[in-house]
Order: C-alpha cells, then sequence, then structure tokens
C-alpha cells in the first residue's frame, strides 16, 4: 500500500486514500465526556468488566437488534474485549483447535480469521453457504469452527435470516461451533443485517454460538479498543477464564465511555448519516467510471470491479491520485475487485468523484487486445 500511495502522491495533487476502513470522523462528545468522568480508576479492570458495561452491552444488543427472549443470554454470558482484532486472532487458540481441526471462512473474508487458523496449525476452508458445507460434508471434512460475517467485509454481503438459520442448525447437528463478526451491524443500507443471535437465526437458543461486536466502526471507538463476545453461556465461561489468567481486560475508564456510547443513539443516527452522504456521493461516480459495484448493501465499503485483473484497476486509479485496495487480500476469488472505503473525509470522497468522473472510459477487452 505505501508504494501506492506514492506512486499516487507522484501525479502531483492530493492523494485520495480510500483503502483503509479506519474511522476518521470525531469521538462523539458523549463518549469522550464519560472517559473523564471515569479517569480516576487506580485498580485493576476486571476481565468480566463491570456489570453496567455488559448490561449496556446486552441492552444494545435487544434495543437496536432484537436479540431478545435467548435462553440464558445474561450479563454472565458476556465478555468484554479490548478490540475484536486480537479476540479473533486468538479465538481458535484460546477454544484449544488443534492442527487437526478445520476452520471453515467465507470464501472472500477478514484477513484475521486466518491467521487465528494458522495461530494453531488449524487447515481452512473457503465456504459460503450450505451448499458449500454439504459438499465439505460429502469429502469427509467438518468444520471445528465456522466463521460468519454478514455485513461481509470486504462485499457488504448481508446474508439473510433464513439463510443463517440453515448454517447455523448445519453446524449444531455436526458440534460445529459457529462465531459470527457482526461489527458492521449498524450500518445497512439496501437490507437489514441480523445478528447469529436474533430468535429468528438462533431459534431462542445461543448453544454453540458466539457473536463479535465491536464499538469501533458505530462510535468511532477504533481508538479505545472496545468490543465484547456473547453467545453460549458455557463458552463465554471458558473464555473468561482463560483470558483472566492472561491478563485480557478492557482499560476501566474506556470501559464507561462504552456504556455512554451504547447507550446513546443520537450520535450514531449522525454517523451514519456521514457515511450514508459518502456513499451516495461515491457510488455513482464509480458507476460512471465503468465499474460495476457487487453487494455493498450494507457497512463501510464498495466492492467494485471492472473486469480485469486488480492490479490494472489499481494502477488506473493511482494514475488518478486514488488509492483502493485489491480485491486479491481477502482471497483469490477477489482477484478482479477492488474495495473502496467510505471512511474517508467528505472532502476527499468528493475529490475522488470529480476525478472518477473525468477520467477517460476504460478500454474494452477487444481493444486492450
Amino acid at each position: 500500500m505505501a508504494l501506492l500511495r506514492e506512486r499516487a502522491a507522484a501525479q502531483g495533487g492530493p492523494v485520495v486514500d480510500l483503502s483503509i476502513g479506519a474511522p476518521v470522523d470525531p469521538t462523539p462528545e458523549v463518549v469522550r465526556r464519560a472517559l473523564g468522568v471515569h479517569a480516576d480508576w487506580p485498580g485493576y479492570p476486571l476481565t468480566t468488566g463491570t456489570r453496567a458495561l455488559r448490561e449496556a452491552q446486552l441492552g444494545w444488543l435487544a434495543r437496536r437488534h432484537g436479540v431478545v427472549g435467548v435462553t440464558g443470554l445474561d450479563a454472565a454470558a458476556v465478555l468484554p474485549v479490548p478490540g475484536t482484532k486480537e479476540v479473533i486472532g486468538s479465538l481458535p487458540l484460546h477454544l484449544g483447535l488443534t492442527p487437526d481441526d478445520v476452520v471453515a471462512l467465507p470464501r472472500l473474508a477478514y484477513p484475521t480469521y486466518a491467521v487465528g487458523a494458522a495461530v494453531v496449525g488449524a487447515r481452512i476452508e473457503r465456504v459460503d453457504d450450505l451448499a458449500d458445507l454439504q459438499a465439505l460434508e460429502a469429502a469427509g471434512v467438518v468444520p471445528r469452527l465456522l466463521w460468519l460475517n454478514s455485513p461481509s467485509n470486504p462485499t457488504g454481503r448481508v446474508q439473510p435470516a433464513a439463510a443463517l438459520a440453515a448454517l447455523v442448525a448445519w453446524c449444531r447437528a455436526r458440534g460445529t461451533l459457529v462465531v459470527s463478526d457482526e461489527c458492521y451491524l449498524d450500518l445497512g443500507w439496501e437490507a437489514t443485517p441480523v445478528s447469529v443471535l436474533h430468535p429468528d437465526v438462533s431459534g431462542g437458543d445461543p448453544a454453540g454460538l458466539l457473536a463479535v461486536h465491536s464499538l469501533s466502526k458505530r462510535s468511532n471507538l477504533a481508538g479505545y479498543r472496545i468490543g465484547f463476545v456473547t453467545g453460549d453461556p458455557a463458552l463465554v465461561a471458558d473464555l473468561t477464564s482463560i483470558r483472566r489468567n492472561l491478563g485480557l481486560g478492557v482499560a476501566g475508564p474506556q470501559q464507561g465511555a462504552a456504556v455512554a456510547a451504547l447507550e446513546d443513539e443520537d450520535h450514531v443516527t449522525a454517523q451514519r448519516a456521514r457515511y450514508a452522504a459518502r456513499r451516495a456521493v461515491l457510488l455513482p461516480a464509480l458507476r460512471h467510471a465503468g465499474f460495476r459495484v457487487e453487494h455493498s448493501e450494507a457497512g463501510l465499503y464498495l466492492w467494485a470491479t471492472r473486469d480485469e485483473p486488480a492490479t490494472v484497476t489499481l494502477d488506473a486509479l493511482v494514475g488518478l491520485g486514488i488509492v483502493a485496495i485489491s480485491g486479491a487480500e481477502y482471497g483469490p476469488e477477489g482477484a478482479a475487485h477492488v474495495r473502496f472505503a467510505l471512511t474517508a473525509p467528505d472532502a476527499d470522497v468528493a475529490l475522488a468523484a470529480r476525478r472518477l468522473a473525468d477520467a477517460p472510459a476504460p478500454r474494452s477487452p477487444e481493444e486492450s487486445a
């Protein structure tokens, strides 16, 4: 990425970097005030976090995402974590997976799922739906762990409740643990994402299920490192015991800030409006420039292709002073796609749109021959 940025800068104008999904907008004032209120915290924070935090996390899931009436899903079945990337990468290790196990993850996926499998030497299989799992089983393979990610990074794809429920039923019948990365759950545009713990998916039973949530995208708190895991009470208890002995926990002042963030929806509404406005500028500009935007019905990215190798597309973008990321970073099937992030400032997104509008039309395959 550094080389692409250098080449884009050589074009002579400001570089528009749409490659990274890190928040750039201000941390909400309500959160910053709460951080100050809770700044006097001389003791060690508990791995389990405060009860107020765990109840706020469950309350948000119930209020915003309909996770209600799930047996055993109470404050004891919630584990706050210092950011979700670490817990995603360490989960196979902490759950006791070995090189004899198989970890299934989406064909196009956040790379840290594969990193976690590599930590324990587990074999990776890529699956997107029930048919893929059935094909694996027909070949004699049953995963120990299945990663779900809806809305998806990088594609923005949203899986409907019925499809998720079918995956859950298959996994439960075979003892496969389902872990759902739901950090974009608040960012549906053309579809409504649903949690794996929602009764329509879980049947009101969290057994064999874990959901991973982050405040980084919802509340611009990437720098605060706040997330949580919830679901199967026995699995959460096991993770809590392991992580307690490793000294892993969320810093006390950040816990107070997280409660304030989870209990306030005004800042979420305002942030959604920012992302929606950027999406409304960038999406038609990409289409005008010859891109086909696929999925992208939720999340912070536009998943696009011009039916050419991503390296060719990235070169063309660099010529416009725009940096994006190759879809190949997320799996071999992304080799003809690029991912554009909506997390750049408004002015940068507007500049990218103007440059795309002024760009020459891409050459057809016949012209390139």
